[in-house]
């Protein structure tokens, strides 16, 4: 029991140390577990034999995500991607497959080991990629989107090849080599059976869930007990995992399936809150698993060899890719980041081998090699995003294919940004029979506006040639609406230095960026999602119960009481920033807004009740007029 304990209580302190810094230092959190696995694994030596058995029991983990992955691929999803699915992710995942299972056979591999090396080594790391992406705001772009629906197809295409695996065992392996497996049902059965048996399998699940596991949870639902409800889908997954271990198939294909089944459910979200977090611990422990048993005595044995595997292994992708990429139209940084970001090898390499190990598909010396170069292809993953962010997008940039349009046309305002906020304004003036000339980035954007009668160009507005050509010295206004709150800063203070004639306005994020972009030189500045929630604020005092009259007085009451809040903070912030004035300040305004709030519920009973309140279609509250003859 002691030593149950104490092994837990190493891997549990080695997890909660170094993966927040790996996440800070912008790794993630897979590259994090298998850091500390190989802290206090190869370098520590403080775990030591129970790592192997271990493993075995947090490769649960896997079936766990992949049961959770089904549950997000409802069926019609699925069908609504099916062309990049089918096409993008398809064409990655067989065109990987071959080129590196030829190249295995070429170097000596038998046709099933190669073939099994080339699906694992197909397959990319969701876990780092996606965090990777959604961290630095890659995963908008098409480069990041073509790369979400290959993840997708490699995460849909582990389930076919868990069940092709065990068909690529060679006929020469010893029975008695592989384990129980040989004795299991699929492969008791000839040849010529076996897909019936994987079939028959797939189809119980299938109509199981439909027809047997959906009444179950509705019967234990009613009992409104969510530890039970807990423990049943913990015994779906377990429940399934052992009857598909029980046929000789793979445990993470059955529970695919249920989830998928399970996809469009009323009780998907609850399943999947449930076992999230056996989920994450069984994940994180798995990894820690990976990186303990990394054998380093190995690694420096054959340093070149095993580092100029990895080195390839990710060259041969990134080439495949950016193949791949030419083909669907990606182009530039795009390209490239489709390219690099998938050039890894995945998480799912581990469970693979592990079941090519189990079946005798491929020899433990070999597995041993190549766990090491799929650990050394994730560890390289940070630095090919650190070249492509700092080197190599900003040159594609430069070059990029498209140039900016060329502004024929001038206009009284000059907006820069169309995303939420500047499509509004945009709309607001051209309609109301202003001259407006928009620029942005995005050139599917400006075709859309374009296409609906706006005058929408094409380019960088933070470039200064750009913005000359817009004729700004000569317009009466210039909106600057883009997103990156750095860049929209120093667009202003552009703006405000040689076109001193022009007022500026501009779209805030938050209350400090309005004195940032204030001391930029702006005129006139709004926060983004300020007036929105005003209106959304009153709507829910509405909703409470209160007199919509009362509601828009308590939203007015607000508005005037933080723009009084943001003049006085403002002196405090330009000269000491955030300290602890500020802060006196911000807690002395709040109490004055408390005793404001309650004073106006005080005060209710004096202006309700003459008052008649607008349509209910009316979004808006009261008008001014309604309020001044209130008033």
């Amino acid at each position: 029991m002691m030593d149950i304990l104490s092994h837990a209580f190493v891997y549990l302190v080695a997890a909660v140390i170094t993966v927040p810094f790996a996440q800070r230092l912008g790794l993630g959190s897979v590259l994090g577990y298998l850091i500390a696995g190989v802290v206090i694994g190869p370098i520590l030596g403080v775990v030591g034999a129970e790592t192997t058995d271990l493993q075995h029991f947090a490769e649960f983990g896997v079936v766990m995500m992949l049961f959770i992955v089904g549950l997000e691929l409802r069926p019609s999803m699925l069908w609504s991607m099916r062309g990049q699915l089918i096409g993008l992710g398809g064409l990655q995942v067989a065109g990987t497959t071959a080129v590196i299972a030829a190249i295995g056979f070429a170097f000596g591999l038998s046709w099933q080991a190669s073939v099994a090396i080339g699906m694992v080594l197909a397959l990319s790391s969701t876990a780092i990629v996606l965090q990777s992406f959604t961290e630095k705001g890659w995963l908008g772009t098409a480069g990041g989107k073509s790369s979400f629906s290959v993840l997708l197809t490699q995460d849909v295409a582990v389930i076919p090849m868990l069940a092709v695996l065990p068909l690529l065992t060679p006929d020469t392996v010893d029975a008695d080599a592989v384990g129980t497996q040989s004795a299991l049902l699929l492969h008791l059965a000839p040849d010529w059976a076996q897909p019936l048996v994987i079939i028959a399998a797939i189809a119980a699940i299938m109509v199981g869930g439909r027809y047997l596991i959906r009444p179950m949870f509705r019967f234990i639902a009613q009992s409104r007990l969510r530890e039970v409800f807990t423990a049943a889908a913990l015994m779906l997954v377990i429940g399934i995992a052992l009857l598909m271990t029980s046929i000789g198939l793979s445990p993470a294909l059955g529970t695919f399936l249920a989830g998928v089944v399970l996809s469009d459910s009323e009780y998907r979200h609850e399943l999947e809150n449930d076992i999230e977090p056996f989920k994450g611990l069984l994940l994180g422990l798995f990894f820690l698993t990976v990186g303990a048993g990394i054998d380093f005595g190995l690694l420096f044995e054959q340093p070149t060899t095993l580092i100029g595997l990895a080195f390839g292994i990710m060259l041969i992708k990134t080439v495949i890719l950016f193949a791949i990429g030419s083909i669907f139209g990606l182009r530039g940084a795009d390209r490239m980041l489709f390219a690099i970001g998938l050039a890894q090898a995945g998480e799912f390499a581990f469970v693979l081998f592990g079941l090519a190990s189990g079946i005798g598909v491929l020899p433990d010396d070999l597995i041993a090699k190549m766990t090491l170069v799929v650990a050394l292809t994730m560890f390289m993953t940070p630095a090919g995003f650190i070249l492509y962010e700092r080197i190599l997008a900003p040159r594609m940039v430069k070059g990029a294919r498209r140039a900016p349009d060329t502004i024929e046309t001038t206009g009284s305002v000059v907006i820069a940004g169309l995303g939420r906020f500047g499509q509004i304004v945009t709309r607001l003036l051209a309609t109301n029979g202003y001259d407006v000339i928009v620029l942005d980035h995005d050139p599917g954007v400006v075709e859309n506006l374009s296409q609906i009668g706006f005058r929408a160009y094409y380019g960088d507005a933070t470039r200064p040639d750009l913005l000359r050509t817009t004729d700004i010295e000569n317009a009466k206004l210039f909106v600057a609406a883009i997103d990156n709150r750095d860049k929209l800063t120093s667009l202003v203070a552009h703006v405000a230095k040689h076109y001193p004639n022009v007022r500026i306005l501009a779209r805030a994020h938050d209350r400090h960026h309005v004195y940032e972009l204030e001391n930029a030189g702006a005129h006139c500045v709004q926060r983004e999602t300020f007036d929105s929630a005003l209106n959304l604020g009153r709507d829910a005092l509405i909703e409470l119960g209160l007199h919509p009259f009362g509601a828009e007085r308590k939203k007015r009451a607000f508005r005037a009481h933080d723009y009084e809040t943001l003049g006085k903070l403002r002196e405090r912030w330009n000269t000491h920033g955030v300290d602890k004035g500020y802060i006196d300040t911000m807690r002395a305004q709040t109490k004055t807004l408390f005793e404001l709030m309650r004073d106006e519920r005080e005060d209710k009973i004096h202006g309700d009740r003459h008052w008649n309140p607008p349509p209910k279609d009316d979004q808006d509250g009261p008008s001014q007029q309604d309020l001044d003859q209130k008033d």
